[in-house]
């Protein structure tokens, strides 16, 4: 098995499912760092690696400061402790501001429906014909 050692942009693109111009962003973000030949740019398989780490990253609602941060570790101590440290204590968190999230969505639904509810019951009541008024003896 051969390992692709680098990919054109168009590759890129269909490898991960991306635009150009997202490829470009996260470049101009120094996120990645693709080989320059001429206006040809080549990614290596470290850029390969944190593509998808960005990826997953804002999947999961990261910042791009966040991913910045946690690829920034490795690439300073050259071991993956600390990032696997980092990224494990932003996961937790992130995962109880979605569940929050989630939490807080959940109830604005519910009451939601019972506004619509009542606001059902509401046009009913006007588009049901009044009943009749009865003349009281007098």
């Amino acid at each position: 098995m051969t390992v692709i050692e680098e990919m054109t942009i168009r590759e890129m693109c269909d490898a991960f499912d991306v635009t150009p111009r997202t490829l470009r962003f996260y470049e101009a973000k120094e996120l990645i760092f693709p080989k320059r030949e001429g206006t040809k740019r080549l990614f290596s398989r470290r850029d390969r690696v944190r593509l998808k780490l960005i990826l997953r990253g804002k999947r999961f609602g990261f910042s791009l400061e966040d991913i910045r941060k946690l690829l920034d570790l490795y690439d300073l101590e050259g071991s993956e402790r600390s990032q696997y440290l980092r990224t494990y204590t932003l996961a937790q968190e992130r995962l109880a501001q979605m569940e929050q999230q989630r939490d807080e969505l959940t109830e604005a639904i519910a009451e939601l429906k019972t506004e619509l509810a009542n606001g059902a019951e509401m046009f009913h009541s006007y588009s049901t014909p009044p009943a009749p008024q009865t003349k009281s003896a007098a």
